[in-house]
């Protein structure tokens, strides 16, 4: 027989019996929608995260301290903990450009928590951040409505707040209302100055319900006189970020007279590192979902083969009469394994459709990414698993004798 009359006798087999090769169509059509659907949304949650990331800016330091150093300090009954908290003081020489001349702003972070209200509105706010003015541009944290505070204001611990997306709207409904209104934080009064550009959210932590007043007056009406969180560091430029994280360390080392013979107290990252560390991450989440996803499209596999055999066994008796008029061994084959083929790539077809409409809309608050090439790997895989969970049953019907095949019942 030729192709063409091949691909006509497939075709004939499979609408014999149109809703057993619907079941088997919609099986691997899941499987096949699955893998490109999850692989779009670990794509996406990587891509959010790297998009953050990279706004940021590829030039940031987050010097933090890890209490480490362990034991008891030389000399002094407190704990090595304590010897090695930031402060303020630790800020101030990291900006001194004759100290680190490859450092270009530094600003301190205390954070803290608490609850605003206006009026008879409270909003428990995640997290109040308190540092100074370098912290906004450092991080790329712009106020879109009013204005940011200053040094002076920090200088003088102005009771002044910047409200970020959700909070302003949590207490003001319309964020624009905002500015220059009276709050609560706690006990303490605070004038709105300006609320905070909206980011995107990238994890269960919504990023604008937040708070950003100065450093100084959050120690002295909230947080107290303790250690900072961490310092913000930038560098002055992407080319310079690892002499800049160098000084960083010297410099802190140094301060805090750390032992030569002991780990490092002081934990300092970069953006850069974060960033690469978030798209190993992301690779190996994506790459867990298509491994999950995948096992859906080895069970259509398996639904191929079932129905494929109860095909063989139904048509038994055709089978043998066509052998009976000469047909050969590899016509027979070759008509069961275009059969389980398009039986696959229907399925195939009809799953890229599905994710290419699921894929339209956020999921688990993840926009997905639709990765071209996971179209033609699904597609080529559908395929696959068409000639490789069809072929037992076709070399099954290929090999009945003649014979035998008649004196079925």
């Amino acid at each position: 027989m030729s192709p063409r009359d091949l691909m006509g006798a497939a075709l004939r087999g499979l609408t014999a019996n149109k809703l057993r090769s619907l079941l088997t169509v919609l099986g691997v059509s899941i499987g096949v929608g699955a893998v490109i659907v999850l692989v779009a949304v670990g794509n996406g949650s990587g891509k959010a995260v790297q998009d953050r990331l990279e706004a940021m800016g590829t030039n940031l330091l987050t010097v933090s301290t890890t209490g480490g150093g362990g034991g008891f300090v030389r000399g002094q009954a407190g704990p090595a903990n304590q010897q090695y908290s930031l402060t303020l003081d630790d800020a101030e020489a990291l900006a001194d450009k004759n100290l680190a001349p490859d450092v270009s702003s530094v600003a301190p972070v205390m954070t803290s928590t608490g609850t605003a209200t206006n009026g008879d509105t409270s909003y428990t706010v995640n997290q109040v951040i308190g540092t100074t003015p370098a912290y906004m541009p450092a991080t790329n944290t712009p106020v879109q409505i009013g204005s940011s505070f200053t040094q002076a204001d920090v200088d003088n611990s102005q009771r002044v707040i910047l409200l970020g997306q959700t909070a302003a709207t949590e207490l003001f409904t319309r964020p624009a209302s905002a500015v220059g209104q009276t709050i609560k934080l706690g006990a303490v009064d605070f004038t709105v100055l300006g609320v905070l550009a909206s980011k995107d959210s990238t994890g269960f932590n919504d990023p604008n319900a937040t708070a950003i007043v100065p450093i100084t007056t959050l120690r002295a009406t909230q947080a107290g006189y303790g250690a900072l969180n961490q310092i913000v560091v930038q560098a002055a430029g992407q080319d310079r970020v690892d002499t800049a994280q160098a000084e960083v360390t010297q410099l802190l080392t140094a301060r805090h007279q750390v032992p030569a013979d002991e780990t490092s107290p002081f934990r300092i990252t970069n953006s850069a590192q974060i960033l690469q560390t978030s798209q190993d991450t992301a690779a190996t989440f994506t790459a867990l979902l298509a491994t999950v996803a995948a096992i859906s499209l080895v069970v259509g596999g398996i639904g191929v083969t079932n129905i494929m055999l109860v095909t063989v066994t139904e048509r038994t008796r055709e089978i043998g009469i066509r052998k009976a008029l000469g047909a050969r061994r590899r016509t027979i084959l070759g008509q069961f394994l275009i059969e389980a083929t398009l039986l696959s790539l229907i399925g195939g077809a009809v799953g890229v459709g599905a994710a290419l409409i699921v894929t339209r809309f956020q999921l688990a608050g993840v926009q997905p990414v639709l990765v071209p090439s996971s179209i033609g790997l699904a597609l080529g895989v559908s395929a696959a698993v068409g000639l490789f969970f069809g072929s037992m049953p076709a070399h099954r019907a290929a090999g009945l004798r003649p014979i035998d095949a008649l004196r079925h019942e």
